[in-house]
């Protein structure tokens, strides 16, 4: 073998080395450490729990094996109401739930979700979380609660699925609905449906025996692997640009126990936080890109999509600025949080709410 050849090879390894050392720069003792969490989603199925898998599967070979992921999906290790007590009590080490779960525990979590008419393109929660001190409430939050909150994870607006036709509010009236609770079942309840909660995975056999014919869940990929075409024949939306006037965006999250959170060092609790925006980025992306093949099969099982109209968004707007200061007043850690976003959706940069809308309401702060 000849020197030339020699010097190549070395090249060759050390350029090997570098490009590792590149995309994992604070990895270098990471075969030696080899911490694996248990994480389960509020995704039973479909597109959802696929794409949380696939990122699950990325983190170890990013990490070079000193972390990885078990994903599992809705039900698999709790159900979806049990999540914040596993995580609390290490039976899983992270969740990927929707935020609005936590509300029963942390009730600010109304506002650091999706909330009805309220903050309408995932940018803008952006700016909450990031830009407008969002992030650093609810961290303190969850840390009183004996968790982390990594940070937002964007997926899209929701849409309701109906068994009978829906063309404007008054048709929610004597309509039996499933809802995620809180705030958004009582704008709903105000519009007159008999509402229920439950999780993702018992939406369909609810449908399918009539227990609801109404029922709200996520995006259109979703749904439809789920099912719901097949129990439904409608799907209700608001005006054109507006998909969804309840939950505009769903927000859901990375969570972690604070024990499991509290064992990794510095470097890898900023990795799993760089890696938090980079899942919902993908997460986010790739759920509408599926939602626009789905909507083509959903035309072709027959379902026909209504919508309601701007008079119905005027409408369900007066019933929920009131109900918004209602929940904001029950808490005054909510007060705080919806502070901030009122702030925002009346300010020059959005104009969602007239000042003249909040008159005579006041935040107890």
């Amino acid at each position: 073998m000849t020197k030339l050849t020699n010097r190549r090879m070395a090249l060759r390894t050390l350029a090997g080395v570098g490009a590792a050392g590149l995309a994992a720069p604070h990895i270098a003792t990471a075969a030696a450490h080899g911490t694996n969490w248990k994480i389960q989603t509020s995704w039973p199925g479909g597109a959802g729990l696929q794409i949380f898998k696939d990122w699950c599967a990325t983190i170890q070979e990013k990490t070079g094996g000193e972390l990885s992921f078990t994903p599992f999906g809705a039900n698999d290790v709790v159900g979806d109401f049990q999540l914040y007590d596993a995580v609390k009590n290490g039976v899983l080490d992270a969740v990927n739930p929707f935020t609005i779960y936590a509300q029963g525990i942390i009730p600010a979590a109304v506002f650091l979700s999706s909330f009805p008419l309220g903050l309408r393109n995932p940018h803008e929660y952006d700016v909450f979380y990031y830009g407008l001190g969002g992030l650093d409430i609810a961290r303190e939050l969850y840390a009183a609660q004996g968790m982390h909150f990594v940070g937002p994870v964007h997926h899209g607006p929701n849409i309701i699925h109906s068994k009978v036709p829906i063309r404007s509010v008054d048709d929610f009236a004597g309509r039996k609905m499933r809802l995620p609770g809180g705030m958004v079942a009582e704008i709903f309840t105000q519009l007159g449906a008999e509402t229920t909660v439950l999780p993702g995975s018992e939406i369909f056999p609810a449908l399918e025996k009539g227990t609801i014919d109404v029922a709200d869940y996520v995006g259109p990929a979703v749904n439809y692997a789920l099912g719901f075409s097949q129990v439904t024949d409608y799907i209700v939306m608001g005006p054109p640009g507006f998909m969804s006037v309840y939950q505009p965006v769903d927000i859901m999250d990375i969570t972690v126990g604070k024990a499991s959170w509290d064992a990794l060092s510095p470097e890898m609790q900023q990795f799993v936080e760089m890696e938090t925006h980079v899942y919902s980025d993908m997460h986010h992306a790739a759920i509408q890109k599926a939602d626009q093949e789905a909507w083509a099969k959903f035309e072709a099982d027959g379902t026909e999509v209504t919508r309601l109209s701007q008079d119905d968004v005027e409408i369900m707007t007066e019933v929920a600025v009131p109900i918004w200061f209602d929940y904001a007043n029950r808490d005054p850690q909510a007060a705080r949080v919806f502070k901030i976003i009122l702030d925002y959706m009346q300010s020059g940069s959005l104009g969602y709410v007239d000042p003249a809308m909040t008159n005579g309401l006041e935040l107890k702060l």
